[in-house]
This record gives structure tokens, sequence and C-alpha cells, in this order.
């Protein structure tokens, strides 16, 4: 407004119809600008209208061997979560490109060239088949792309230790859960000797196997029967194998319906090697009347590992014994963690509260 003023004054007049000049009114009101409205200085201006520095872009690629794993599941969701927390908290973007092998390891070697033709700046790989990890490395070595196995240990020590500048392994101490897996039996047994059924002082199980070649699912079905021995229990498996189950409750359900039509009652306690298998155990018993958890004298412990959300609810409805927590949260953070420093260049370790285990792992 005080612009047109002044630019209206100093034209000196206009002209009306009869060509006389008409004078401005030399008694004009000054315009009164509220402060509010005042045009910013130009300077603070262009800070406020800089666009905001882009954010350094770590781009991860993540294998993951299926996703309908349970245990898997919360493991993917907190690799989802802590790449938005420490990613900001670290002001990098960590952009993730997550993809299902869906239990086929052929599969999951066509994503991994896929994933690898975009050269990611991370590598993270749940494999399918542990006995595929060497593959797997083969493929990302001309790429010199840092690598993080999680979870599923490769079985050849030489995917780690020749790859070693570029690739760690993220897991859990693999004898560890089967340890407790016995202590948690024996408890029971003790506090418990009803389910010593035929009191011969000796405990009939099955054992579910997860897999047959991978080292932690050999690891916890060894200790979870060395350790019940070692606190004084007596073992003997009463079908005289261990049924592997791959980690899946239908197989898991299948082959308990055919073991109970051979053995009956004859089975005193089982363990799996995670809460997947031992749902699937429970709906087998649960079809001929066992383990409805309104009847003690129709119970077998059922003892797990991963403490699933699953898991608990048997628990508390009083359909399984007990279960070993695997964190699967911690495990997606030390994932992120991880890949993190990776893709900063910086060593895998550096700043964070993890080591090396005594195993190179």
């Amino acid at each position: 407004m005080l612009v047109m003023v002044l630019g209206v004054a100093s034209c000196g007049g206009t002209t009306d119809d009869g060509g006389e000049t008409a004078q401005p009114d030399t008694d004009v009101e000054e315009p009164v600008v509220d402060d509010a409205e005042e045009p910013a200085d130009t300077e603070e201006a262009a800070e406020d209208t800089e666009e905001p520095a882009e954010k350094e872009k770590i781009r991860v690629g993540v294998l993951v061997w299926k996703y309908d794993d349970t245990y898997g599941s919360t493991v993917r969701q907190a690799i989802e979560k802590y790449a938005k927390e420490l990613g900001d908290a670290a002001g990098v973007e960590i952009e993730l490109d997550m993809q299902d092998g869906k239990d086929d390891q052929a599969t999951q070697n066509d994503q991994a060239t896929v994933m690898l033709a975009n050269e990611p700046d991370v590598m993270v790989v749940n494999l399918v088949d542990v006995a595929a990890g060497q593959s797997i490395i083969d493929m990302i070595k001309p790429y010199e792309i840092p690598t993080i196995f999680y979870n599923k240990e490769p079985t050849d020590s030489a995917v780690i230790t020749e790859y070693s500048h570029k690739s760690i392994f993220i897991g859990t101490d693999i004898a560890q859960a089967g340890v407790m897996q016995g202590d948690l039996l024996s408890k029971i047994w003790e506090e418990n000797p009803q389910y010593d059924r035929n009191g011969d002082g000796v405990c009939q199980y099955l054992m579910f196997q997860g897999e047959p070649n991978n080292p932690e699912a050999i690891a916890r079905t060894e200790y979870s029967v060395k350790q019940a021995e070692e606190q004084g229990m007596t073992m003997d498996l009463v079908n005289g194998e261990i049924i592997v189950a791959n980690w899946d409750t239908a197989s898991a359900q299948d082959q308990m319906n055919a073991t109970w039509a051979n053995l009956g009652d004859q089975i005193e306690a089982i363990f799996c090697n995670n809460d997947d298998m031992a749902l699937g155990v429970i709906a087998a018993l649960n079809g001929v009347g066992w383990n409805l958890g309104d009847d003690p004298d129709k119970f077998i412990p059922i003892i797990g590992v991963d403490a699933t959300d699953a898991a608990m609810e048997a628990m508390s409805a009083g359909t399984m014994a007990g279960s070993v927590k695997q964190d699967g949260d911690a495990m997606g953070k030390a994932i992120i963690e991880i890949a993190l420093n990776a893709g900063l260049a910086k060593d895998f370790l550096e700043g964070t509260d993890y080591e090396i285990y005594e195993d190179g792992y």
C-alpha cells in the first residue's frame, strides 16, 4: 500500500474528463504497516527457504529364508524398526530391500542375483539352506560388498573366514538354548513326579529337530538331553530317532500324529528346537484329547525355544510347559547396528557392545 500511494503522489496528478488537472490531496494519511506483516530480512528469508541437505543413503539388501517363520518375523520387524530409529540417530537414511526366500534356496539365489545387480552397500543374509553359504559368498565376492549372515549359521566355516574382512555371522551361543531346555525339563520333572507315567524312573521323550544339518538345531538337540542327564535325569528317546520337522508347525503336527498312532501315551516329555514345531505337536495332541489345559492326567510337558507370543499364550492356557526366549528384537537391532557400520565403511563392531565369540563368530 505504501508503494502504491507514493507512486501516485510522484505523478503529480491525473486528468479528468474536463481536461483540468486533478491535484492529489496533499493531506494524505500515513499508511500504517503492522509489525507482524513486515517483510523479513532478505538474508533470513533466504535461510528459511533453503532446501534441507539430503541425507546420506545406505542401501541394505536383506535375504530372508521365509517370511512366515514366527521368530524370523520378529527379527524382520525389528530390522525395519531399527533401520528407521538408528538411521535417524546417525543422520543417514537406511533403505531396505527385503526379499522372501519362501524356504527355497533356488529362489533365494535368484533374489541374490537381482539384488547384487543393483549393488547395495551391505548384504544381509538369512540362509534358506545352511549349506548354501559358500554359493552366496561366491556371488557376492566380485562386488566386494560387506555381508552379514544371521540366525542360521553357514555350515562351512570358510564362508566366514575366507571373506573375513567383509563378512560376519550374528547368532547366539548354539548350545545355550539346549542347556536351558534341559534345565527346564529337569525342574519340571522334579516338581511333577506324576509325569513319569510308568514309574520306571526314566523319561521317555521325543525330539523335534529344526533341520538335519543346521549347527544350531543339532546343538539344541544334543545339549537339551545332555543337560537333563547332567541334572540327574535318565533319558530314553522313546521312538529311537530324532524327528526332523524343519522348524515347521504343519510338519511337526503331521509327524506327531503318526508317532502318537504308534506309541500313544508312552511319551512322557517332548523337546522341540523351536516354538512353531511345539505348537504343531500341541495341535496333534489336542486332536486326541491331550494337552487341552483342563486335565493334568492328560498332559505331556513340551518345551520349545523362542518364547513367541503364541507359545506364551499356550503356556498361559496350560497346554505347553515352557520355552527359552530367543530375543528377535535384539537380533534385529544387532543386524542394523552392524550394517550401519559396514555402510559407513567402519569396522563391523566399532562403537557397539558386541564382540567376536570364542569360536570366531
